[in-house]
């Protein structure tokens, strides 16, 4: 392979595998934030004890979050310095923003979160974890700004004597277009994690229960056993309510999303669907299959029209073709490419994104979060009136649902992200700069590998990690209640970690 082919595997692997920890803790931090609020409004003990329950899990895939995030920041002066030197000027500010403001509140009030327990007054201790968890969505804002630049670059002029971009309204950049309609549809997706990993967990426990009481109800239960079930049985529902809520809300921000993404990267939308040629009214593809090139229909599924209402709002709209945007890519593109860039990096444009790639992982995106809805609405149906999960005959089904469905939206996620970032191809920059063009030059193959090798062996040992961590963490269950400190004990306590 040559270096520009190792390094976007590179990044791949190690982004894809970033965006694992990155849902889940967007998530989390609102959820844990509104269980303590919960107990702050109420006094109930079992909210105290899912906060710290899935406070704790929270935590360790923050940490993995941040031990794997700080590789992205060696890719980009690694293996794509050329991309840094010609956006530098923009890409830069946003998460310089992320770095030093979002991250900043994120980790110092999460901080005192964390030790502040008896220490602080119990608003301070409550505004301190809402405060962590709006330092995340500010993170998600400025990176995610900074990502809709490359895919519709706004608010920059081309320096010709530079040969570079440069910023002349970052305010453009925040208020992208693009930036506006991803980040509610990536923050909402995250809840969806959220929400199913919740779900899944308290549900696990649930069984867990079921089957050492061969209870049915949780009327049949008492004491301490009772007292969890509760805790559980509330936190399921609640998991559920959530994953439910926000994949209402996917819906409608990624409807908006599909007819922005129409209006700036129409070539997107056309390998989504495999549109070859323009088509007026276009279908929706369920089940495609096509030649090995992937330019050629066989065998096809389809929903007369409702493509043409996803990128335009009309279910007799026109949608674009990829030969005929080809064509246009090319009238429009390739003599500006030939100038800055070359006529090894102009003849080698094809303007077409791996098709068989965006069409797939677009389908992945929707039908498995669409799935983990459905698998939320069915839980709520099963636990109502005080069932407990069927624990026999149906047990294995219960508990295939809450292994799986947690991975559902998580997966969903990671396949949204890689068709967004697919789709854009062959540019890094739409219109802007080629993937081509962006890599590091004078790296050779042999060292990219090696990178690519080292930071997968270490990755795959964070995994190994995060796994035992997160599972011992989650055998252990809700634990009893936790006496708070007399007054004056605090002061005299040593500092420790409370959860």
């Amino acid at each position: 392979m040559d270096p520009a082919s190792l390094a976007r595997w590179q990044f791949g692997i190690t982004t894809v595998y970033h965006f694992f920890f990155v849902p889940v803790t967007i998530s989390l931090s609102l959820i844990v934030a509104v269980l303590q609020t919960a107990h702050y409004r109420t006094g109930q003990d079992k909210f105290r004890r899912l906060t710290d329950f899935f406070g704790k899990l929270f935590l360790i895939n923050f940490a993995m979050g941040v031990v794997t995030g700080i590789v992205q920041e060696f890719q980009f002066g690694m293996n794509w310095s050329e991309y840094s030197r010609m956006v530098g000027d923009i890409f830069g500010a946003p998460l310089a923003f992320e770095a030093l403001l979002a991250f900043f509140l994120e980790s110092t009030f999460l901080g005192m979160w964390i030790f502040g327990r008896d220490r602080l007054p119990r608003g301070v201790h409550l505004a301190s974890i809402w405060l962590a968890s709006i330092g995340t969505v500010l993170s998600s804002l400025f990176i995610l700004a900074a990502n809709s630049f490359m895919q519709h670059p706004v608010g920059f002029t081309y320096n010709a004597a530079r040969g570079r971009a440069e910023m002349t309204d970052f305010w453009a950049v925040l208020t992208n277009p693009v930036a506006l309609t991803t980040i509610p549809h990536t923050l909402t997706a995250a809840y969806m994690v959220g929400g199913a990993f919740v779900m899944g967990v308290a549900g696990w426990h649930l069984l867990r229960i079921a089957r050492t009481s061969g209870a049915r109800n949780r009327s049949e239960l008492a004491g301490e056993q009772a007292e969890e079930a509760s805790a559980y049985a509330w936190a399921t529902k609640f998991g559920a309510w959530v994953l439910i809520g926000a994949g209402a809300l996917v819906m409608f921000s990624g409807d908006l999303q599909g007819k922005v993404m129409t209006d700036v990267q129409p070539m997107k939308m056309a390998a989504a669907e495999a549109i070859w040629e323009t088509e007026t009214p276009a279908a929706f593809s369920l089940f495609t299959i096509g030649t090995l090139d992937g330019s050629k229909e066989v065998f096809s599924i389809k929903v007369p029209g409702v493509t043409s209402f996803l990128a335009t709002g009309s279910f007799t709209g026109t949608v674009q073709g990829i030969n005929p945007l080809r064509e246009k890519y090319d009238a429009q593109f390739t003599q500006m490419i030939r100038q800055r860039y070359g006529d090894e990096v102009a003849s080698a444009m094809t303007y077409t994104p791996a098709v068989p790639v965006t069409y797939w992982t677009f389908r992945l995106m929707i039908g498995l979060g669409m799935v983990g809805v459905a698998v939320g609405i069915l839980v709520l149906v099963l636990l109502r009136k005080g069932n407990l999960p069927p624990a026999r005959r149906a047990g294995w089904f219960w508990l295939a649902l809450m292994i799986a469905t947690p991975l559902l939206p998580l997966f969903a996620n990671s396949f949204g992200w890689i068709f967004t970032e697919m789709g854009r191809q062959p540019w890094i920059v739409f219109g802007l700069m080629p993937t081509a063009s962006a890599v590091s030059p004078g790296v050779p193959a042999a060292q990219v590998l090696t990178t690519m090798v080292g930071f997968t062996l270490i990755y795959g040992v964070l995994a190994v990690i995060e796994v035992r961590l997160m599972l011992r963490a989650i055998r252990k269950g809700i634990t009893g209640p936790v006496p708070a400190l007399a007054e004056g004990e605090a002061d005299e306590a040593p500092l420790s970690f409370a959860y």
